[in-house]
């Protein structure tokens, strides 16, 4: 059934499947603001998403548009530098095309990442955040618009194998070589296009969640439902509402990522060895 929904990406997978210089089995899809890290692999083989026929245009600062085949001492790895966001007013499925690529091309682990506000009172900007759950109700509304009814119980089922155990460590330890904090914390999905309000916060406050962001969560279930390895890290960009007097803007999401690259790079580049 998944593969009958993917038919009328064929001329995508076609055109990557051409110019693809090597097979890969490890992706990386950069969230706002860590665009960079692509340029500090050696880049084999650059693909223009606006090359690629009725792929979605990237709209938000911060996600350039290019599927970049990498290698790093020796590890392949293909690289999504620019999202597909469900607030720029694209369908379920073209969020999920990154993903759907990675899947049709051969990947077997997957790693996403995001720039999220924090909530929790132990995070603060230039903090990066293993993701060891997340929110459901918004997962399965959209999922349930591309797949069909999707119940919370297979979503719950689902997320049991998220994230990867394997995936997890070597990202725990890879953060432990490195010297890099790396707490573990839950995100709260939540569609956008604007920030929450602090009233909202709050309430996912009191509901448990470390981390609040647009992204992520219907990318890391749909993946694992076609059986990808799926870890995932929030740089920690901005307080989320409420929690810091100032007002929350996407200059500050960019400007806190642009600080905390140095240490992005050295946590990817050693994971990316690991695996």
């Amino acid at each position: 059934m998944v593969r009958n929904l993917f038919k009328k990406y064929q001329q995508i997978f076609d055109f990557i499947k051409e110019f693809q210089p090597f097979e890969v089995e490890n992706a990386l899809i950069l969230g706002s603001g860590l665009g960079d890290f692509a340029e500090k692999l050696e880049i084999v083989k650059s693909i223009s998403t606006s090359d690629l026929p009725n792929y979605p245009k990237s709209t938000v600062e911060g996600h350039k548009g290019f599927i970049h085949f990498c290698k790093y001492q020796g590890k392949k790895i293909v690289v999504f530098q620019g999202r597909i966001h469900l607030y720029e007013g694209y369908s379920i499925s073209e969020s999920l095309l990154p993903v759907i690529i990675s899947y049709e091309i051969g990947v077997k682990n997957l790693v996403l990442t995001n720039a999220a506000g924090g909530i929790d009172d132990n995070l603060k900007p230039g903090d990066i955040m293993l993701i060891s759950a997340f929110n459901t109700f918004n997962v399965k509304k959209y999922l349930s618009s591309f797949l069909g009814q999707v119940s919370l119980d297979e979503i719950n089922r689902i997320r049991t194998n998220f994230p990867a155990k394997e995936l997890s460590q070597k990202m725990i330890d890879s953060a432990l070589e490195e010297n890099i904090y790396l707490p573990k914390g839950s995100y709260f999905f939540n569609t956008g296009p604007s920030y929450e309000t602090k009233a909202e916060i709050q309430m996912i406050k009191k509901m448990g969640f470390s981390a609040v962001g647009m992204s992520t969560a219907h990318e890391a279930v749909f993946a694992a439902k076609l059986g990808l390895n799926v870890v995932a890290f929030s740089l920690i960009t901005n307080y989320a509402a409420g929690i810091s007097p100032h007002k929350l803007s996407h200059t500050e999401v960019m400007e806190t990522a642009e600080i905390s690259k140095g240490k992005l790079e050295k946590l990817m580049k050693r994971f990316i060895i690991s695996i």
